[in-house]
């Protein structure tokens, strides 16, 4: 049975390389998996609106919404869905 001298250089070598597969599992888990609710701010950040049109969006019925202790909690699934049944697709 051959034997293999592995050295310091070998172990830093496999430490880069392991490390980047894990960065590489991290990032692809995080884009992944979403949030199942979105707060306020994380909301208006993602739709590019400012407070007021997300509270009238509120008023209006057109967003549904979770107040709980004076957090508002937006599902993320409810979004998307009100998102694609207000989509418009203008054919030229």
């Amino acid at each position: 049975m051959p034997t293999e001298i592995i050295t310091t250089d070998d172990l830093r070598e496999f430490k880069i390389e392991l490390l980047q597969d894990i960065k590489s599992l991290l990032q692809n888990s995080s884009t992944s998996s979403s949030k199942k609710y979105l707060k306020s701010n994380e909301l208006m950040e993602m739709l590019k609106v400012s407070p007021g049109t997300l509270q009238t969006l509120r008023i209006n019925g057109t967003l549904p919404y979770t107040k709980i202790g004076g957090i508002i909690f937006y599902d993320a699934d409810e979004i998307s869905k009100v998102m694609k049944e207000n989509s418009i697709h203008n054919k030229f």
